[in-house]
């Protein structure tokens, strides 16, 4: 009986984190989504604001991915981290590019 409620909690907790990582990557790929809408209006400080916001979601997607998600969670993470340094340092159009590499990513994570 133990056994089988191990095997049970194993699978639901398996499910669990899989669902974790996807709502997290959905909420990256939103953030991302805005950060490119306000990088492209040259609102680098919005930008900046909603890239950090999916980074964070980013990260914690990463942290319970598996194969191919946790890849692409991984390259979006770079992007948004290159797409803060350039907002920070206004230069909208760069980091606009970063974001939507992000983006890309986050989409396919999401798939």
């Amino acid at each position: 009986m133990k056994n089988y409620k191990t095997i049970i909690f194993s699978t639901l907790l398996l499910a669990g984190t899989g669902v974790f990582a996807e709502e997290h990557a959905a909420a990256a790929l939103k953030h991302a989504e805005q950060a490119v809408i306000h990088g492209k209006a040259g609102h680098a400080s919005v930008l900046v604001e909603h890239a950090e916001t999916a980074l964070e979601h980013t990260k914690k997607g990463e942290a319970v991915a598996k194969g191919e998600a946790k890849t692409h969670l991984e390259a979006a993470d770079k992007s948004l981290e290159d797409s803060i340094a350039h907002g920070k340092q206004n230069h909208a159009e760069i980091a606009t590019k970063s974001a939507e590499g992000a983006v890309e990513h986050l989409k396919a994570a999401n798939k």
